[in-house]
């Protein structure tokens, strides 16, 4: 890993909320991610499941989590499995956790070797009555592939038919969506590598560049400053391509005029930040394109004061909908007539923006939140409106990440990363 270790207490804290939360008698178990094949020896980079990670701060593959709070012995109320590490996998593969590092990076003390998995579950099993298993129950969630997680599901469904089953999920979608402190420096560290590198390409942009050499320009900051890199499939949209919502082929030259949609940003620690800019490919605006970007400005500064605890996600997207609508309306892009006779289920503004305003952000970029329930202090957020004009060659996206605070104002993660025209036009022009 790039990263400098984390304190093992943000992971002995995550613990002990969820084991509060889980019924009496009941062992969870939680599974790292695999290493996907590509072909041949070919693989992958390993990336560690954000709820073994979020739970015990261990990014290795090959790893599984037991909790058990009503063990019969202390011992076995928190145990981990390891891949055990050799001279031979160290001078292959590199420094695996051993049982003491395990304990440092964890705080967990019961550290065994994975060839022991099985003979230790079964004998857990003959002093628990529920097992929770972890399933993905994300709403964007959309997996075909099965996972490490989901194959000891299907073995220990058969193998132990008897026990009833609980779900993780619902538990960890509302402790992982409420962020300790630890958690916001670190998300606040990736926003701030996110800044290095738009504040690096700025001045590197002019007529003619290629798409994918701003993103080499990015993830050269980005890795400078251990970050793994992105931490989602950048987007570097020029000109129309901005009207593609998920454009990442990143493959076309900057033309003088034409804006680019930056849709880009850095992870640190395995936590993501979210950025969207959208700047001018010669240094200025036009008259037309700031108009257009300061009514996506004026709608994002609105739509972050209301992310308030207590605020519901659907109602606060309806008033952002209807202050976008307003300033559609200013910028004759949509009439009266167009709102009057709007269908309800897709209403006129949607023609220009057609995506959602927020979402949560933390370990995963889309991270986990309840979208029904109230926010709450410290749950992270996007604000990312856009207008997208395909008829005039361009769109428009801004995207800041915000921290829902018990009083007063949310707080910008990203506030210092330029925003406002002149600023961006100084930089650019410097």
């Amino acid at each position: 890993m790039k990263y400098h270790q984390i304190d093992r207490n943000l992971y002995i804290t995550n613990r002990a909320k969820f084991t509060a939360q889980m019924k009496p008698n009941s062992v969870a178990v939680f599974n790292s991610n695999d290493i996907y094949p590509v072909s041949a020896d070919s693989t992958l980079p390993f990336s560690q499941h954000r709820d073994i990670l979020y739970l015990s701060g261990v990014d290795q593959e090959e790893s599984i989590l037991l909790l058990f709070p009503d063990a019969p012995y202390e011992y076995q109320r928190e145990m981990l499995f390891l891949k055990e590490t050799s001279e031979h996998i160290a001078i292959w593969e590199g420094e695996k956790l051993t049982k003491v590092r395990a304990f440092e990076v964890s705080g967990i003390k019961t550290v065994y070797w994975l060839q022991d998995f099985h003979k230790i579950l079964n004998e857990m099993m003959t002093y628990c009555d529920t097992i929770y298993i972890n399933t993905n129950e994300h709403y964007r969630a959309a997996v075909e592939t099965e996972t490490r997680e989901a194959r000891f599901v299907k073995w220990w469904k058969e193998r132990y038919p008897a026990h009833q089953v609980a779900k993780s999920n619902p538990i960890l979608q509302r402790l992982r969506s409420v962020k300790e402190q630890v958690e916001l420096d670190l998300i606040q560290h990736a926003c701030s590598i996110t800044e290095k590198g738009f504040r690096r390409l700025l001045p590197f942009v002019k007529p003619g560049v290629m798409e994918y050499e701003i993103e080499a320009e990015l993830i050269h900051e980005f890795i400078k400053n251990r970050s793994k890199g992105f931490a989602y499939t950048p987007i570097i949209a020029s000109g129309n391509n901005a009207n593609v919502l998920h454009y990442i082929e990143n493959n076309q030259s900057c033309k003088a005029g034409d804006l680019i949609l930056l849709d880009v940003a850095a992870e640190y620690a395995n936590y993501s930040s979210d950025l969207s800019r959208t700047i001018p490919v010669s240094g200025r605006y036009s008259e037309r394109q700031k108009a257009v970007y300061n009514a996506v400005l004026r709608v994002k500064n609105e739509a972050t004061q209301m992310l308030v605890p207590g605020a519901l996600w659907k109602p606060y997207q309806i008033e952002v909908g209807k202050i976008m609508t307003s300033e559609l309306l200013g910028l004759g892009l949509l009439d009266k007539a167009d709102v009057q006779n709007e269908n309800p289920e897709w209403p006129a503004y949607k023609k220009y923006f057609m995506h959602g305003t927020s979402h949560h952000m933390g370990l995963d970029t889309h991270d986990y939140g309840l979208l029904h329930e109230p926010m709450k202090a410290n749950m992270v957020f996007t604000v990312e409106p856009g207008i997208y004009i395909p008829e005039e060659g361009f769109g428009i996206r801004l995207e800041d990440n915000v921290v829902v605070q018990e009083k007063g104002a949310p707080f910008n993660l990203m506030g210092t990363i330029p925003i406002e025209i002149d600023a961006i036009e100084t930089l650019m022009n410097s």
